[in-house]
């Protein structure tokens, strides 16, 4: 690419501190070459290329910290969901699932139970080959592309907790012992020296869930040999919230590791306005000499598979296993008496509110009518038992089901997205029929909802959780501000029209006020429309 020019912008530049009228040259390199603020001395810089930014604001690109783009990427070169946001880089490989480092034995499984995630590519396209294994062999098909050109955005990859533990132990519910602690700390050891940048695990999804405390500080440790960090999301969200995060808390102490707290909520009626305990422990941690980040999305309802749901020795063995116990009587019973009567803790330890419990995406298309739908709605619906209906659609659909949880709070929400450790993460899900707007939306509702609208966070403050902060912990030391010499992922926004376009009626719709997005000096919008380049690759770990 020619150098372009920038000329005119309000640069935002990602420290925090306070905006400045600048010109800002991106080189042909990919890099900043130089800002020019209106009241530096001496001629304007130019070049072949210019954009008048009068009234826009010019922002580093934003990090999304928690992303399920780990098959997108691969499938869909445009990946409009995220270059429209002004989104630069993403963090796949969350939430303790994915697809590497993978066996022969264990990719069908992981396929299955992560259908609903991220859908299943080989069945729109006869070409489609899942022909990577490994971490690096991974990234590697990142940099490649849908079309061996790249793809549209950056990304990262954490080792997810859940693929290590099942190429060890399967999907079995019991302690690692110690030969399979130390084979999975080798798997760790090698994903990581292969590029990726920590680890990530999920608490309460099988087959991470069976893993006690031990074996994550035993990993951690690993972790933080390589100069990386954990990023859990941990055991309860719900009626054990706080305990969740405490354990996190102290297997970041023990270990030594780095800790980032994914999607960090207060979910379920029993924490409505508790934010306050969980940033308190925060603030004692880090006090105590925690390395800690954590990221949030500003909406209320979570997102994930209805068969998330499930307790988890409903999951044991893997979903063919889950299967056949949902078609046992005997295991129906014990089910609805955890689910209903006890609190599952696939449901957070929570009892199944059904009415909170919306559909928003199926495999199957003759499920299609369910979509929209919560639970309770289907069994008026069908005539039956909200529980039978649960049952139903789990059975009919494969597991492939996947759900809205209307279970957030908003005080929870502003108070965290306050604290000075917080970054963004969209945790979107980029398929089904109606998947949660936050996976086109989290950044431009951040800047126009939560900055313009209501204030609770100014712009300059909202950039930096969006930008430097997340570049920090993942140790990128030229990405992440708007300063000469480093890439040039940049954002041009107008702060006074940026909004999330995507609603729950209609969450495929791309933002409003963001004309601009350049990832590596390369447009991937300009003027609002996609340009088709494919500039991003892999970011792999740096000891820099």
């Amino acid at each position: 690419m020619p150098p372009l020019l920038l000329r005119g912008a309000l640069v935002v530049d990602g420290t925090g501190g306070a905006p400045y009228r600048a010109d800002t040259l991106v080189g042909a390199d990919g890099r900043i070459a130089a800002i020019h603020r209106e009241t530096d001395p001496g001629p304007r810089p130019t070049a072949p290329q210019a954009v008048d930014a009068d009234g826009l604001a010019l922002t580093p690109g934003f990090v999304d910290m928690h992303s399920h783009s780990d098959l997108a990427l691969l499938t869909d070169a445009d990946h409009l969901a995220k270059t429209a946001q002004g989104v630069t880089l993403e963090v796949l490989g969350q939430d303790g699932l994915s697809y590497a480092p993978v066996t022969d034995a264990t990719l069908p499984g992981l396929r299955r139970q992560l259908a609903g995630w991220n859908g299943e590519p080989e069945r729109l396209d006869p070409d489609w080959a899942w022909d990577w294994r490994s971490v690096g062999e991974y990234l590697d098909r990142l940099d490649r592309g849908p079309d061996g050109h790249g793809i549209a955005v950056n990304a990262a990859y954490l080792v997810p907790h859940g693929t290590l533990r099942a190429a060890v132990l399967g999907w079995e519910d019991r302690p690692a012992t110690g030969p399979e602690l130390l084979r999975m700390r080798h798997l760790l050891a090698q994903a990581l020296s292969e590029g990726a940048v920590g680890l990530s695990a999920g608490l309460s999804y099988s087959p991470g869930m069976y893993a006690d405390t031990a074996e994550l500080v035993a990993l951690c440790r690993t972790v933080a040999g390589f100069g990386g960090y954990f990023c859990p999301h941990h055991r309860s969200y719900g009626a054990g919230a706080l305990a969740g995060y405490a354990e996190m808390l102290e297997v970041a102490r023990q270990s030594g590791c780095a800790l980032h707290l994914a999607h960090a909520t207060m979910n379920f009626a029993e924490n409505a306005g508790r934010a306050g305990e969980l940033t308190a422990l925060l603030d004692a941690a880090v006090a105590a000499g925690a390395d800690l980040t954590l990221d949030s999305y500003p909406y209320l309802p979570g997102s994930t598979t209805l068969a998330a749901l499930l307790p988890g020795w409903a999951s044991a063995g893997g979903p063919e296993q889950t299967l056949r116990r949902l078609a046992d009587p005997a295991a129906l019973a014990a089910l609805r008496t955890t689910m209903e009567l006890e609190g599952s803790d696939g449901c957070h330890g929570v009892v199944a509110d059904w009415s909170t419990v919306q559909i928003s995406g199926v495999r199957a298309a003759a499920l299609r009518p369910a979509v929209g739908l919560t639970v309770s709605q289907l069994a008026r619906r069908d005539g039956v038992e909200p529980f039978a209906a649960f049952v139903a659609l789990l059975r009919d659909d494969a597991l492939g089901t996947t759900i809205l949880q209307h279970v957030g709070h908003e005080g929870n929400v502003r108070e965290i997205m306050r604290h000075p450790a917080h970054t963004g993460g969209s945790d979107g899900l980029l398929v089904g029929d109606r998947p949660h707007p936050r996976a086109w939306g989290t950044f431009p509702r951040y800047l126009g909802h939560y900055v313009r609208e209501l204030g609770v966070l100014g712009l300059a403050e909202c950039v930096q959780h969006l930008t430097s902060r997340p570049a920090r912990r993942l140790r990128l030391p030229d990405r992440g501000l708007v300063r000469t010499g480093y890439r040039a992922d940049l954002v041009l926004l107008d702060p006074a029209t940026v909004a999330a376009g995507a609603d729950f009626e209609r969450p495929r719709t791309p933002p409003l006020g963001i004309p601009y997005v350049l990832v590596d000096g390369v447009p991937v919008i300009a003027d609002h429309r996609r340009t088709g380049a494919t500039p991003g690759r892999s970011v792999r770990r740096s000891t820099g």
